[in-house]
């Protein structure tokens, strides 16, 4: 499947918003949307565009799909699942992007950054109950337990993200066990959980049209 491969920092410049794609770098001066707090581009600084509502929902929906690194085709086919489910499908599309797997070890604290936690998974360095899985978009359920190989322990980017989770913290739908570099699923993720500026609603509507 494609992916963007191009600076990520643009898409923060162009959505506004930090959506913490470069893991600690967000959190420092060097961030892009800090120094230059205006759209990419030639005419970044000087252009302003009439907002409509279609743009606004628009914006909202690349801005979810951003936070979460994926591709059109891949985010609509969360939100088909979303759609089917009883009940609100906003929070169900909430739900199901936190669970995907490459998402879940971020938020334990393996990796500073949703990118950085694919790698992991993609390479094979994460285990699911007991098994190797390199799917990224895997969705983890309660009790899941959630673990990185014993022979991937060792890696230095792994051992500097966990170093720094407290600063970030862990969501209380998932347990974590730094020393054992393992962590568990407790519960589904309610909207409440979530620290994802986003109107899903909006989101919906979008695909409502």
């Amino acid at each position: 499947m494609a992916k963007y491969t191009g600076p990520v920092c643009r898409l923060c410049r162009r959505e506004g918003v930090k959506l913490f794609l470069k893991g600690t770098r967000c959190m420092t001066e060097k961030c892009a949307i800090e120094r230059r707090s205006y759209p990419p581009g030639q005419h970044g600084q000087s252009r302003r565009a009439r907002v409509t509502e279609y743009g606004t929902q628009l914006r909202e929906k690349q801005k979810l799909r951003r936070v979460y690194g994926m591709q059109e085709r891949q985010f609509l086919g969360v939100f088909r699942v979303a759609e089917r489910q009883v009940g609100i499908t906003g929070e169900h599309l909430l739900s199901l992007l936190e669970r995907r797997l490459d998402n879940v070890v971020y938020r334990l604290g393996f990796a500073t950054s949703r990118s950085q936690a694919r790698q992991l998974v993609n390479h094979g360095h994460v285990v699911v109950n007991g098994r190797k899985t390199d799917i990224a978009s895997f969705t983890v359920n309660i009790g899941h337990m959630i673990e990185i190989r014993e022979k991937s322990r060792k890696i230095p980017t792994v051992q500097a993200a966990l170093d720094s989770v407290e600063g970030r913290g862990v969501p209380s739908w998932l347990e974590l066990e730094s020393e054992a570099f393992k962590g568990s699923v407790r519960a589904l993720p309610t909207k409440q959980d979530i620290d994802v500026l986003v109107n899903e609603q909006v989101v919906v509507e979008l695909y409502s049209r």
